[in-house]
């Protein structure tokens, strides 16, 4: 029990002031009391408040630690180790599309169909073989039907298995054509002359023969200079490469429908080739 210094201190203080002599002047008196018993009070006043507050501070810390100790055993208490992330194995190609067959059909033009029966085991192997897809002729419809299979190992070989058959049919060499089925980079444009210039008549034929040349020298070789391959079919071109190589072949054969001379396209197409060379 904490006990206030002031009561003891003050009963010591009557008892000497009963002690002291009566003779002296009161005033003398009254005053030296009453100024040692402020400076007294003072620094009992003060004594009490340190004993106070060390007591308090005491106290806090105690509590404090209490708590961080509690916090810490409840934190040490939880449990380490974690539940496994679950491990789902990978999905089989024919179940990425819900388990549903995948199809696709290649319309095969009236002056295709000859070819097509020649070098069909050329189509068929690649396309059934090595890329595991199912391919027919349906011979009523007049198309070449494709679809995936349980074996399939990548489901994005149906649709280069189609694009492989449709750029047969747009006039390639199966040769050049199978390219698409091993390289990702590789696809087809097509475009019409008179997307470039409206041209009629003996103007319309001769911008053919410009692009074509005397033996099909003129597009073998912006072919060979472009690494791509080129198909004029009538008033349609088809140009079969990569990105950047088709925009080579077909700013050559734009020039050549408006007009320029093959010679300034041999040229140009020199100066674009040696800087893609340089390039890579």
């Amino acid at each position: 029990m904490l006990v206030h210094p002031l009561g003891e201190q003050a009963q010591k203080f009557h008892l000497t002031s009963q002690n002291f002599d009566q003779n002296q002047n009161p005033n003398i008196f009254t005053s030296s009391c009453s100024l040692n018993l402020a400076n007294q009070a003072r620094g009992w006043f003060l004594q009490f408040v340190r004993h106070t507050f060390s007591i308090y501070s005491r106290f806090t810390m105690q509590s404090n630690g209490a708590s961080s100790s509690m916090e810490v055993d409840t934190v040490l208490s939880e449990p380490k180790a974690l539940p496994p992330k679950p491990q789902f194995e990978p999905l089989k190609p024919h179940e990425m599309s819900s388990g549903q067959v995948q199809f696709r059909k290649v319309s095969v033009p009236p002056h295709r169909y000859t070819p097509l029966k020649k070098i069909w085991m050329e189509i068929y192997t690649p396309v059934y073989e090595q890329m595991k897809i199912d391919i027919r002729m349906n011979l009523k419809a007049r198309k070449v039907e494709l679809k995936t299979r349980r074996d399939t190992p990548d489901i994005s070989n149906l649709q280069k298995c189609a694009d492989f058959v449709h750029a047969f049919m747009l006039g390639f060499d199966v040769i050049d054509a199978i390219a698409i089925l091993r390289l990702d980079e590789l696809y087809v444009e097509s475009f019409e002359i008179k997307d470039v210039k409206t041209l009629r008549g003996d103007h319309l034929s001769r911008a053919i023969g410009r692009l074509s040349g005397k033996g099909g020298k003129t597009k073998f070789a912006i072919e060979n200079a472009s690494k791509t391959r080129i198909v004029i079919a009538d008033t349609k071109i088809h140009i079969l490469g990569s990105f950047a190589n088709i925009k080579i072949a077909r700013d050559s054969l734009c020039y050549l429908i408006m007009g320029s001379p093959a010679a300034k396209v041999y040229s140009k197409l020199r100066a674009v080739t040696s800087r893609m060379a340089e390039r890579f």
